[in-house]
Order: structure tokens, then C-alpha cells, then sequence
């Protein structure tokens, strides 16, 4: 069936007002959407003539999100792009590890990214525009769908697509109310941002329980600033985790450091210290965090390589023998 771009109950209220049709049966087709339903034809308990409204082309509530190609790796991880109404393309990806976290969709929140970090392929596009929280909840409802279809469900949902989640902030905060009222709770979401420090602070009142990953790679301030031009533009890494901390403090919810290893770039056990006496001295608690070592994801527009197993577990090794910080190594 079509995939379509799926309106929230509350959009969905709003168009039936203009209908003959009672408000209730827009929980009727949130449900059928849910359920993985998205042809109206068969939306078998709703009036034959709404069945007909919701099908016609002058409904913008159901315009179609048609997938613009799909990729499937051997380890079965499903990469979508998407074309929206305007031409624009997005990418989601499913992810699945049963033994562990289920199925995951990794999620885009802007079309490209004005981030411009110099090892992301997004960044090296530029940034076109912010998507809707409806186009931001409609890439969770695809996959989710999808796996019902197949008699299981989505598990968790990180922000880690396309675009800076924190500088749409607005949209992704009322997507992720939407994701959690579809089924998925707030600790099986996190949201990923390369820092932008006041609204790290906003998250821990506005969404306490969602995760948060900080995409940090460097611990030298100008090899940070290099590596990631937005470093200076939101104050620095001592900024950025003094608001980690605080959203530590007010969340009690650990946050996860992400650091993608570059070969003889930061993947010394030099900068390893200067990241654990970083973390210390903005009295961030070993309990409070964790960092994630990821291999380098080689991009056309980057010289760098990805780091030996060997410069991999040292660098681990380090935070954790000296600093009492957990460090795991993940897959890509």
C-alpha cells in the first residue's frame, strides 16, 4: 500500500469540523493508521462516503510520503528515503537487534543540517529547511507499521537522522509527545544534538524522561570547533557540558557521549584523559554518563579514517580504568 504522511488525532479533529462527520471518528483512523492501515478502502468501519472523502486528492491531510528508494543491508537494517509534498528528501532507517533493543527507527528532524560538521554527509548538503512535526512522526509510522504488518512493533526511536533536533526544537518536541502517545514510551527516545546547550537545559523540563546523546568527538577546543563549526557558535564545550550536567541533575536520567573515532585524530589515550578530566571538572558523575565510541562512517567530503580495534579499546580503556566512565564500542 502507499505510504502516506500520517496527521495527528488533533489535525485530524480539526478537518472533520469542515465535514459532516462526527469528532470521534478521528480516533477511528488513528487507530487504523496505527494498526498499520493506511489504504481508507479498507478502513471497513467508517462510512462508505468518508471512505471515499479521505481517498480523494483534495484531502491534504493523507498526501502521499511515497518511499523514493529503500536499501536493505545483510544485517537486515532498512535505509528509506523519502520524497514530501515539496520535492524534499529525507532518509529513516530501522534498525533491528531483537536479542537486545528490538526494532529501531533512526529518525530525520531537518532536511539537510546547517550543523556543517566536517565527517557528516548531511552537514556537507547544507540545510533547506525544518520538517513538520507531522512529516517527523510520520517516518516513526512507517516502519511501525511495517512491522505490524509482520506481527511486531517499533521498540525505541532516536533522533539521529538527517538535521540538528535541537535546532528544530518546537516541531520535535511536539513530535515526541505525538511518538509517545502512539505507543512508544519516553525512556525508548532519545534525542541527539552535536550541543546546543540552552535548549539541553529546555529538554529537562519540557521532555525529563527522553535520552539524551551529545555528539561530542573532540575534547580540545579547537579541534572540536574544526571538527564541528557549531561548537563555537553555542559556547564552547565547557558550556555545552555544564548544560549536560544540569540536565543530569534535573532529569536523574544518565546522558550518552557520542565520539566517532578518527584515526590519529582523537582517538589518542591523551585525548581520552582530557576528556575524563573534562567530564570531572564540569562535575559530571562517572554515573552520569557514558560514552559511546563509534567507527568512523567514511563521507566523500572527509579525509579522515576510521580508527584500529587495537587505538579503539585503548582509548576505552582509559576512561574507564582512570576515570571510572563506562565506554562501549558500537556497530554501525
Amino acid at each position: 500500500s502507499p505510504s502516506h504522511n500520517f496527521p495527528s488525532q488533533s489535525t485530524l479533529v480539526d478537518w472533520l469540523s469542515h465535514t459532516p462527520y462526527p469528532p470521534y471518528r478521528a480516533s477511528q483512523i488513528s487507530n487504523y493508521l496505527n494498526s498499520g492501515v493506511t489504504d481508507p478502502a479498507q478502513m471497513s468501519t467508517l462510512p462508505k462516503t468518508l471512505r471515499a472523502l479521505l481517498q480523494s486528492s483534495d484531502v491534504p491531510l493523507l498526501s502521499l510520503l511515497p518511499p523514493g528508494g529503500e536499501i536493505i543491508s545483510l544485517d537486515g537494517t532498512i535505509k528509506r528515503a523519502y520524497v514530501l509534498r515539496d520535492g524534499s528528501v529525507v532518509e529513516s532507517v530501522l534498525m533491528s537487534n531483537s536479542a537486545r533493543t528490538g526494532h529501531t527507527a533512526c529518525i530525520s528532524s531537518q532536511v539537510g543540517c546547517a550543523q556543517a560538521c566536517a565527517f557528516c554527509a548531511t552537514g556537507q548538503m547544507g540545510f533547506s529547511r525544518q520538517l513538520t512535526a507531522d512529516e517527523i512522526v510520520a517516518q516513526v509510522r512507517e516502519f511501525d507499521a511495517m512491522l505490524r504488518r509482520l506481527g511486531s512493533r517499533l521498540d525505541r526511536v532516536v533522533f539521529m537522522g538527517m538535521g540538528e533536533p535541537l535546532a528544530n526544537y518546537k516541531n520535535v518536541v511536539k513530535a515526541v509527545k505525538e511518538i509517545q502517545e502512539a505507543g512508544i514510551g519516553w525512556r525508548k527516545i532519545t534525542i541527539s544534538t552535536v550541543g546546543v546547550a540552552h535548549n539541553i537545559r529546555r529538554l529537562a523540563s519540557d521532555l525529563p524522561q527522553v535520552g539524551l546523546a551529545v555528539s561530542l568527538h573532540e575534547s580540545d577546543e579547537e579541534k572540536r570547533s574544526a571538527l564541528l563549526p557549531a561548537n563555537a557558535r553555542y559556547g564552547g564545550i565547557a558550556e555545552l557540558l555544564s548544560a549536560v550536567k544540569y540536565h543530569c541533575d534535573e532529569t536523574g536520567r544518565r546522558a550518552t557521549f557520542e565520539w566517532a573515532l578518527i584515526d590519529g585524530n582523537n582517538d589518542t589515550p591523551e585525548t581520552a584523559r582530557r576528556l575524563g578530566v573534562l567530564l570531572a571538572e564540569a562535575g559530571i558523575k562517572p554515573s552520569q554518563c557514558h560514552v559511546n565510541v563509534i567507527p568512523l562512517n567514511p563521507t566523500d567530503g572527509f579525509s579522515g579514517s576510521k580508527s584500529g580495534m587495537g587505538r579503539v579499546r585503548r582509548f576505552c580503556e582509559v576512561l574507564e580504568a582512570e576515570f571510572g566512565v563506562s565506554a562501549t564500542v558500537r556497530g554501525r
